[in-house]
């Protein structure tokens, strides 16, 4: 440590801190009045270093090392992506505990001026916000310090834009498809199970259990480096077994007994995911159809269970979803008002 005197008359102190992770780190800070004041301010203000001294960039590296058991390796290399194309350019040399509500208004402007999506705006900014929730929770940095707290989030969301076909939509786009085909089977398993792209492409024989009439969703599909990836699902809950219509089996059955020496943990589906959309797209423009995505045929037989008033703690087991809110908040706007139905139950008790 020192403290030396400037020309100007102030004071200056230098001194080396042990960072939380074991190294060592030289500081400077100016403008002290006195040697004493400089003396001082050691004293009070300095210790054992924590991560939040870090720069945002260097902090994302702890942040990926403390979440490696925690989060999928897919979700990671998009967090990654996320990060290093639009948060590291603008915060990443600035240290996590001088990051003001301020700066982050700055930096979303400049986001929004790319003109990207409502649902990609909002997976950026979701990444900066999960970078200051696990420094609140992990590394003690104070709630009311959070600058992501005191900024709207970017991107609209509005649940009840969601897009889907209804049933009669739906099977305007079957028609176009040839029966019995790779296609159609999977449009037909999409739709009326509501599982994910991912989990469709992983299924194999053994999860079709043509007795009782259940797949069972264990397991998620994905590419990446030209290499077929299997792994678990989304979440521990998206792990299910869920019951289909008979017509469904008896498509899929037909189907595997055309496949050649198809085995038990062979995918029924050895496609990717860049094929279904693009089949997708090409259909809907040939019968000029409403646009959907791929993802679209989840909400899509969602919205069908609604209409047939299936209650949510159901849609959610089905769909895999974590939590039932997620359910409500994503599809509670499907459901009619019961307020009518109460002012009329009410009303027939006092009559009698």
């Amino acid at each position: 440590m020192s403290v030396n005197k400037e020309k100007n008359g102030s004071w200056t102190l230098q001194y080396y801190e042990n960072r939380w992770d074991g190294t060592r780190v030289h500081k400077k800070k100016r403008g002290f009045k006195t040697k004493r004041e400089a003396l001082e301010w050691k004293k009070e203000n300095t210790g054992l270093a924590s991560a939040l001294d870090l720069t945002l960039e260097d902090f994302t590296e702890i942040y990926f090392n403390n979440k490696k058991n925690e989060l999928k390796e897919r979700t990671i290399l998009m967090k990654k992506d996320v990060i290093k194309a639009h948060i590291i350019p603008y915060f990443g040399r600035k240290q996590m505990n001088d990051i003001k509500a301020s700066d982050v208004i700055n930096w979303k402007n400049c986001i929004m001026d790319k003109g990207y999506s409502d649902a990609y705006l909002r997976l950026i900014q979701n990444q900066l916000t999960a970078l200051f929730t696990h420094a609140c929770k992990v590394y003690d940095l104070p709630e009311a310090k959070n600058p992501c707290k005191k900024v709207p989030k970017m991107g609209n969301y509005d649940p009840k834009k969601l897009n889907f076909w209804t049933r009669e939509e739906y099977e305007l786009f079957l028609k176009q498809l040839e029966p019995d085909s790779r296609f159609y089977v999977i449009f037909e398993t999409l739709y009326w199970t509501g599982m994910r792209e991912g989990e469709l492409l992983a299924l194999t024989k053994g999860d079709i259990d043509v007795v009782n009439h259940q797949i069972n969703i264990d397991k998620t599909y994905y590419r990446r480096n030209g290499e077929d990836m299997i792994t678990p699902p989304k979440t521990k809950n998206s792990i299910r077994t869920i019951d289909v219509p008979e017509f469904l089996i008896i498509e899929l059955k037909e189907y595997m007994d055309r496949i050649y020496d198809l085995k038990d943990d062979d995918r029924i589906f050895p496609i990717v995911a860049e094929a279904i959309q693009h089949k997708l797209r090409r259909e809907i423009a040939k019968g000029g159809l409403k646009k959907i995505r791929v993802h679209d045929f989840r909400h899509s037989h969602c919205a069908d269970l609604v209409n047939q008033h299936i209650e949510p703690l159901v849609i959610k087991e089905r769909l895999g979803h974590k939590d039932i809110k997620i359910t409500l908040n994503t599809y509670g706007h499907l459901y009619p008002s019961r307020q009518k139905d109460v002012a009329q139950m009410l009303n027939q008790q006092r009559s009698r």
